[in-house]
């Protein structure tokens, strides 16, 4: 009868089993717990925490519909509708979509968070329809606003809003504490759970040790010890050396490995050697594989044919590359000469075209002279400007305009001269001393000299402007003004004269002639003309317009100053607001103390 043989693979197999016993237990209870918890996280996930995040967007899209309405009932000028388009976007279209998206996480709430969402959702509804009948529909007009009965009307639902909204947000936050306080609960009995998970493995790794000490001094040695001999020479194949000692056989599996081992480093030899003869370029070089079947020596043989191939084909390329990064470079340099010579040239011209600019600006001491105790704040956004500037003096009245051509830059520089040839032979060569009648001309001007279209289709090409006139005899100020007004401020309050709403250029619409508006000045007034490249500039900390309501409170506020002081002042206000943006347009404004 054959004897038992408690080999290497039984002796492993026993070790394997108990291993494999205690892990199957842990991996059992690993996964229980991990699919309750994974029920758990899907409820969190799931439901809970999008309802948290959507709860708080609503409250997010109330704050932006408040921010809103306050613009709404506040600034009285529809030049900026951003924010208006904004509030009845919320009201129309987003409060909606909120809606309906909590409507839908909501059916799985208990019947009292159901209720105060209910609840909720019947304020902000009320809170809307106020917004839209009684200040919004009332507010729809400069007109309105100027109404004062119309804005006391609208005046009392603005104020029961701002008390309401208060009310909506403190049963919105105590909602979505109650889920946030859900989401807790749950996560509390998932942790319980892992940290039982997480006691049980411990216990199971402290097994395992146990158990693996107990396999290591059983099988140490039957196996550890035959087999350390064989790891010796397999690092030292490891690391490229081949070892010179050999594995003696015997008629078991460590023996077997050894002999097949001694066969592994006499082809290793063989190969080696092979390898280093291709290696040194000799492809020339003989080797026999061990068999028909021995791929790898079949392997190293079509290497060396293919390295042999592919040493003449790359020899080829590399001369032919040369050749063409050679060519390459050249075309680059000389492109690189022609790009410098454009560019110089480019910037060469429009340095000229400033210095032409600069020329039909009116000197420092013409203004000094005709306009004394006035200031010009002038800030091209490029080399050449859009705006410019324009006093001349003609019998007893002293002119000045503040001009916004159509864009900026060359394009604008071009309607500047344009615009300023036109206005100077105005004045020289005709008796027309009205500045609307003045307007009138140069937009004839501008049409004819722009071949604008007969037939009255629309063109881009014009100029918005405010042309003043005064006589500092009678302190009579008279002026036109197309889209940008005139302010004067008078014992500390800002007067805005507005202007018409068609500018300097062909246009859409009948044709109809600009108003001439006469005003009685005071001494101590204070009279501004501006271009809207002051308000629109982009900076501050969130990066925002300037505006142009903080423009006029700037202006109330340094009329205290010399007009010097004043242009420092405006200055130093921009360029500390714009901060690191780009200037988005040229800046100019126009001040003149009486």
């Amino acid at each position: 009868m054959m004897a038992f043989r408690f080999t290497i693979g039984r002796r492993i197999g026993l070790g394997f089993g108990v291993f494999i016993l205690l892990t199957s237990i842990a991996f059992i209870l690993t996964v229980f717990t991990v699919k309750d918890s994974k029920r758990r996280t899907e409820t969190v996930v799931g439901q809970v925490t999008p309802s948290v995040a959507e709860l708080k967007e609503l409250n997010l899209l109330l704050q932006r519909s408040h921010t809103d309405i306050s613009k709404w009932f506040y600034n009285k000028s529809f030049n900026d509708v951003e924010f208006r388009e904004e509030l009845k976007n919320i009201i129309q279209k987003e409060y909606p979509k909120q809606k309906a998206s909590l409507s839908k996480l909501s059916k799985n709430w208990n019947d009292e968070e159901k209720r105060q969402l209910r609840v909720i959702f019947g304020r902000v509804e009320t809170l809307f329809k106020v917004y839209q009948n009684e200040i919004i529909s009332q507010l729809n007009s400069t007109e309105a606003y100027e109404d004062a009965n119309i804005y006391m009307l609208a005046r009392l639902p603005y104020e029961d809003s701002e008390v309401n909204i208060k009310t909506i947000y403190k049963n919105l936050n105590i909602l979505i504490a109650a889920k946030q306080a859900s989401a807790a609960t749950v996560q509390e009995e998932m942790f319980k759970k892992f940290n039982f998970l997480n006691w049980f493995v411990e216990l199971l790794g402290v097994a395992l040790l146990v158990g693996g000490i107990f396999i290591a001094l059983f099988t140490t040695n039957s196996i550890t010890k035959p087999i350390q001999k064989l790891k010796k020479m397999l690092l030292s194949m490891g690391q490229g050396i081949l070892p010179k000692e050999r594995i003696r056989a015997t008629h078991d599996e460590i023996g077997e490995m050894g002999t097949a081992l001694n066969e592994l480093i006499q082809s290793m030899r063989q190969t080696t050697d092979f390898a280093k003869q291709t290696g040194s370029g000799n492809f020339n070089a003989s080797y026999t594989p061990l068999s028909k079947d021995d791929s790898l020596g079949l392997a190293l043989i079509k290497m060396r044919d293919d390295l042999a191939e592919n040493e003449r084909f790359l020899e080829q390329k590399v001369i032919e590359r040369t050749e063409q990064v050679v060519r390459q470079k050249e075309e680059i340099e000389n492109k690189n000469e022609e790009l410098e010579i454009l560019y110089k040239q480019v910037t060469d011209s429009i340095h000229y075209a400033k210095r032409i600019q600069e020329a039909i600006l009116p000197p420092n001491h013409f203004i000094e002279k005709v306009l004394p105790q006035s200031f010009v704040l002038y800030k091209p956004k490029d080399i050449v400007s859009g705006d410019f500037y324009w006093i001349e003096k003609k019998h007893k009245l002293v002119y000045f305009a503040a001009v916004d051509c159509t864009g900026h830059g060359v394009p604008g520089a071009f309607m500047s001269l344009v615009g300023h040839n036109i206005l100077k032979d105005i004045i020289n060569n005709t008796a027309i001393i009205k500045p609307s009648e003045i307007m009138d001309r140069l937009r004839e001007g501008v049409v004819n000299t722009l071949h604008a279209d007969k037939a009255g289709q629309e063109t881009k090409d014009g100029m918005d402007m405010t042309l003043c006139c005064i006589n500092y005899q009678t302190l009579e100020l008279q002026f036109a003004a197309a889209f940008n007004p005139l302010y004067i401020v008078r014992n500390g309050m800002l007067v805005e004269h507005k202007a018409n709403k068609f500018p300097i250029g062909a246009f859409i619409g009948e044709k109809t002639n600009f108003d001439n508006n006469t005003i009685q000045l005071q001494k101590g007034d204070q009279v501004f003309i501006f271009s809207d490249g002051y308000a629109d500039q982009f900076g501050g900390p969130k990066g925002k317009k300037f505006m142009i309501g903080n423009f006029r409170k700037l202006l109330i506020q340094i009329t205290e100053l010399q007009p010097a002081a004043q242009k420092q002042q405006l200055d130093s206000i921009l360029t500390e607001w714009q901060g690191d943006q780009e200037q988005v347009d040229d800046v100019l404004v126009i001040g003149v103390k009486i």
